[in-house]
């Protein structure tokens, strides 16, 4: 287990706050509920490092993103085969 983990500030609330089901209403207010426990924990750039490393993104929030929004930061960065020269 990675040692960050056991600061996390996610430790002290319900898991289930970072996985939030569907897209309405209920489910967008617990994901901004879950990002502000994200913006206070001490440990959020690794915690957010390590699941954007996963080959296969974890699901939920991690560092305060969503796994939409680190699939597409992953994208952003990957090179374009145009990129290359």
């Amino acid at each position: 287990m990675d040692g960050w983990r056991a600061a996390a500030a996610c430790q002290e609330v319900d898991p289930d706050l970072f996985f939030p089901v569907g897209t309405g209403a209920t489910a967008l207010a617990r994901t901004e509920e879950a990002r502000s426990v994200c913006r206070r924990c001490p440990v959020r750039e690794p915690c957010l490092r390590s699941a954007l490393a996963q080959p296969q993104p974890p699901s939920g929030v991690w560092g305060g993103l969503t796994e939409a929004e680190r699939r597409s930061r992953v994208r952003r960065a990957r090179p374009r085969a145009n990129d290359r020269g």
